[in-house]
């Protein structure tokens, strides 16, 4: 938490600060160190110790562990400037004598009543009624920097090995890639994966790195919102999509100096349309590979939270998340459903506009080296701003996949479920596979290993054949769908392949 910011917040005469975060330790001490730093008499408040002189092991002023008697009492008593940190407040304000109480307090510290006095709400959540979000400044707890990690890092190494040994083997490129990978956590959680990592074997080396990253995964995943996707590790596993992989062939050298000496910009995303099954998430799969970075999917459903306020944090949260994370590639999947209603196509009390809104201000203004890839299979869901030039590099077209895609899809396939490609006609099923989809394809390969192995047989070119041909493709069950879409993405979109 950064002292600084409410120094300059208090220094401004702002009245009121809102701080909402899980570090409850961290914030209050930069609080502290706020008032000390500026000279302010400090008092802080809580449920279970009510309102106490100094932080929480100063004097208790008796019957205020009442928010509302708290303020009273803060209104009444209170003549030096001060700074009063209320921890948990938001719990309490649906109570609507707290809530008159607060606003009392603040018109009067508003009114400089004492002069240079602020109240400063620390939170674990950022729903609040509106007046409250209305008359407080917010600032914002961000995630800590490189330099932050690494002194996490050498303080946890510092303390653990005063208790026990601990032998660290680390070069710097070791620990450079130690602090890359803990990016987007917070100082709690760094500290608490570096102890995990080196209190096993009283060690600290590179063979922890594997260990810090799944971690990582586990902690991110548990949070439902950005979940880790593993990419294919070669390029070439990925059939098809020839104009996608030149296209990020040309870009992969432009998030360095040299390029930004150049005069170009890093690209910032692109949009993936297309027939649904033909290889979309691939696609997304593919971007991460060729560029060689982290794949984090963020899935618009899991946003969308019954608390008033709640859903856009977690967006916030998610993509503040994503960008300490940079450089990395961030999948929206199904972008479509996530904001449908930003279309106008159903009600919810605007919610969804302004989620979409949120995201379009972000991917205008983000500045860190994160490539956004959205997909989409609903044209007519999508809000028309989404389309507009300028919000993405680039809007691509995914199609079924052409006969030589179809031969690599093949070959991927086979050889993934230890049946030599050689063995089979593959001119004759990749002509049986026409109109089929990558997913399809797979699984026809999957329904004619099920037979062989219930047959007690192999897997040969008439079984493929015959489990293609008795699983009609989507080309056929949704053709008029998949004309029109092919009618609208014909000269708005750049084909993928």
């Amino acid at each position: 938490m950064n002292t600084e910011l409410i120094i300059k917040a208090l220094k401004r005469g702002h009245t009121c600060l809102r701080i909402t975060t899980w570090e409850e330790s961290e914030a209050r001490t930069a609080v502290f160190e706020a008032a000390s730093v500026l000279g302010r008499e400090l008092w802080t408040w809580s449920a279970t110790s009510g309102l106490v002189r100094g932080p929480l092991s100063g004097n208790v002023i008796k019957d205020t562990h009442n928010p509302a008697a708290a303020m009273v009492f803060i209104a009444t008593n209170i003549l030096n400037p001060s700074v009063i940190v209320m921890l948990d407040l938001a719990d309490h304000l649906d109570d609507k004598r707290v809530l008159r109480a607060f606003r009392e307090l603040a018109e009067q510290l508003r009114g400089g009543m004492p002069a240079e006095s602020a109240i400063v709400l620390l939170d674990h959540r950022d729903d609040v009624p509106p007046i409250v979000e209305g008359v407080s400044h917010k600032i914002a707890v961000p995630l800590p920097t490189d330099e932050q990690i690494e002194g996490i890092i050498r303080r946890c190494v510092r303390n653990l090995n005063a208790q026990t040994k601990i032998t660290v083997t680390l070069n710097r490129a070791d620990l450079t890639t130690i602090i890359h990978h803990l990016r987007g956590l917070s100082r709690r959680h760094v500290e608490e994966l570096m102890l995990d990592a080196m209190l096993d074997d009283k060690a600290l080396n590179a063979d922890d790195i594997p260990r810090l990253v799944q971690a990582k995964r586990d902690r991110l995943g548990a949070t439902g919102v950005l979940e880790f996707v593993d990419s294919p590790a070669s390029i070439d596993e990925i059939g098809g999509l020839n104009c996608l992989k030149s296209w990020l062939a040309r870009r992969e050298m432009s998030f360095g100096d040299e390029a930004k000496r150049f005069g170009l910009t890093p690209p910032r995303g692109v949009l993936l349309l297309g027939v649904q099954g033909a290889g979309k998430s691939l696609a997304a799969k593919a971007i991460a590979t060729a560029w060689k970075r982290p794949l984090m999917r963020l899935d618009p459903g899991t946003l969308y939270d019954r608390y008033i306020g709640e859903s856009e944090k977690r967006l916030r949260d998610a993509l503040a998340q994503a960008e300490a994370m940079s450089p990395a590639v961030l999948w929206i999947d199904e972008i479509e459903k996530g904001f449908a209603s930003a279309a106008s196509r159903s009600t919810d009390g605007g919610l969804s506009q302004r989620m979409f809104g949120t995201l379009l201000t972000w991917m205008q203004e983000h500045t860190s080296p994160l490539f956004l890839v959205a997909t989409a299979n609903d044209i007519e869901a999508l809000p028309p701003e989404l389309l507009r030039k300028g919000r993405f590099d680039e809007i691509f077209f995914v199609d079924l996949p052409r006969e030589d895609a179809r031969r690599r899809i093949f070959e991927v396939h086979l050889a993934r479920r230890k049946i030599k490609p050689e063995t089979i006609d593959l001119p004759a099923v990749i002509a049986a596979s026409q109109g089929y989809s990558g997913a399809e394809i797979e699984q026809a390969v999957i329904a004619a290993l099920h037979e062989a192995f219930a047959g007690k047989s192999t897997v040969g070119t008439p079984l493929l054949v015959r489990c293609l041909r008795e699983s009609p493709p989507i080309s056929v069950t949704m053709a008029e769908k998949i004309a029109a879409l092919r009618h609208w993405a014909k000269d708005r979109c750049m084909p993928a392949d």
